[in-house]
């Protein structure tokens, strides 16, 4: 008998330890190791499912991301397209004869001093930017060097050619690709994606890609993270030429999304030439019929006034934004903003800030009761976590979105079709406040449940971390990605 009742308890214990391991998984391992062998129960077993905190918020992802019920058919991206020279940026600066100096950002590139101060001044630290090389001779020096020189990789680029591209590996979307294709592009482009015969150019535009690994040194300089400066001598995407081009094209291809980028490389134009391209950039959307939303792409920016420029015109006439945390703090920097006095990030861009700058730019530049604006979503991106804010009552599925979008950072810089749990890793803050304007929530992160939800005045937010990828093949384009996947996955409610 006194057998029997041991073997009950036992029985009794290995239910209750087993039902510890499916209610919290949380908790360490080590601890249930631990009650098991202290009872004496034998081997202690295996807890279902993956037990690191990038295993579980992997798949707590696949089990949110669903098809939106109506999807998109068709999609238009435009304008701006170039071939990416991908090249290790210290090896190319140092074949070219610079030594690392000091880091100094420069608006505009004149010479190749200015590129060797820019690089360095953003490789420490360990952020993404975009500059204008004004001497055509010396970037055509610069770029045929880079183009021969050893390990160097020509892939598609442009924000929209890069967007066109990720849309087009879903074979059942059509899509529409206007900017200036030269030969070596279209060769690049998948075969998924129509280019109209007006598009096509007899040269191509070279955009040199200097990448830098996490750690990497030069000099005193070290990179904290992974990333890449980026700079070209780009007429044709500056001056937007294929605008009329695109816009014409949309009514015979009948897109139900049209995705728009490219802003940003006006910056090397004339003060006159940018105000006349913006009036004629907002009439082109005007141009587009009522219901088809237009997603606007930023990029990575250093003219205020220019910027300024784009808030106040563009933004009512765009239904979604994308952008990053340069490019957002830079944005409040120039329409003054929340946290404009802040001069730069320092380290991860803090939550509850990013949440109070996207709130505002909806709540002032926004859809509303008392405003005719069509903005009213944004897909914020930053290397840790990302954050999809959308006013209420005009897009459905965001949960799965930003967890789509997410989810491909971590698949594309490691160059895998899954998450591979041993080469990422979760490096979002544990816990955060929503807001630093007003009183906000305190979150703490569970990889169980890694979408978050929070409302702030008829705005909806929607936070997830990124599972970063250690050891990233490529950095190129994973915010192009990012959002072609969040709008692949979002619905947008007719109005």
């Amino acid at each position: 008998m006194a057998l029997w009742r041991g073997s009950v308890c036992a029985g009794f214990l290995a239910l209750a330890v087993g039902c510890v391991f499916l209610l919290e998984p949380e908790l360490p391992g080590t601890a249930l190791r631990s009650l098991w062998s202290s009872l004496k129960l034998g081997p202690a077993p295996v807890p279902p499912g993956p037990l690191s905190p990038e295993g579980r918020l992997a798949a707590a992802w696949d089990a949110l991301i669903v098809q939106p019920a109506r999807r998109w058919r068709r999609v238009a991206v435009g304008v701006n397209a170039c071939v990416d020279v991908v090249i290790s940026g210290v090896k190319l600066l140092q074949a070219l004869g610079l030594s690392p100096g000091t880091g100094k950002d420069h608006a505009v590139l004149h010479k190749r001093s200015d590129l060797g101060e820019a690089f360095v001044h953003f490789m420490g630290k360990g952020a993404a930017a975009e500059r204008f090389f004004s001497d055509k001779e010396t970037f055509h020096d610069i770029a045929q060097a880079a183009s021969e020189f050893p390990g160097a990789q020509h892939y598609v680029g442009g924000n929209a050619a890069l967007i066109g591209q990720k849309f087009a590996a879903n074979t059942d979307l059509k899509v529409l690709l206007c900017g200036p294709i030269g030969p070596k592009l279209h060769e690049l482009l998948d075969d998924n994606v129509f280019v109209p015969p007006e598009s096509l150019q007899e040269e191509d535009e070279f955009h040199l890609i200097l990448e830098y690994l996490a750690g990497e040194e030069w000099g005193p300089f070290k990179a904290p993270h992974a990333n890449r400066f980026i700079f070209s001598h780009d007429l044709s995407n500056g001056a937007m030429n294929m605008l009329e081009v695109f816009v014409s094209s949309l009514e015979e291809f009948q897109p139900d999304l049209v995705v728009l980028s490219g802003l940003h490389m006006m910056e090397g134009q004339s003060k006159e030439l940018q105000r006349k391209r913006l009036v004629e950039v907002v009439n082109s959307i005007s141009d587009i019929p009522t219901g088809i939303p237009v997603h606007l792409e930023l990029a990575s920016m250093t003219n205020r006034e220019l910027m300024s420029r784009i808030v106040h015109q563009v933004f009512p006439a765009v239904a979604s934004l994308g952008l990053n945390e340069q490019e957002l703090l830079f944005l409040s920097q120039s329409a003054s903003g929340p946290h404009a006095s802040l001069s730069s990030w320092d380290g991860v861009p803090d939550v509850g800030m990013v949440s109070d700058i996207l709130f505002w730019i909806l709540k002032e530049h926004g859809r509303s009761k008392d405003r005719s604006s069509d903005l009213t979503r944004i897909h914020f991106h930053t290397l840790v976590y990302h954050i999809l804010a959308t006013v209420d009552g005009h897009w459905a599925n965001q949960l799965a979105a930003v967890a789509a979008g997410a989810r491909v950072a971590g698949t594309q810089a490691c160059a895998t079709d899954t998450i591979d749990t041993d080469r990422v890793s979760l490096r979002a803050p544990q816990e955060f406040m929503t807001s630093h304007s007003e009183p906000g929530s305190r979150i703490v992160l569970n990889p169980n449940k890694p979408v978050v939800q929070w409302h702030r005045e008829g705005i909806t937010f929607h936070f997830t971390p990124v599972l970063v990828c250690k050891d990233p093949v490529r950095t190129v384009g994973l915010g192009d990605a990012i959002s072609a996947e969040g709008l692949f996955y979002s619905e947008v409610h007719p109005d």
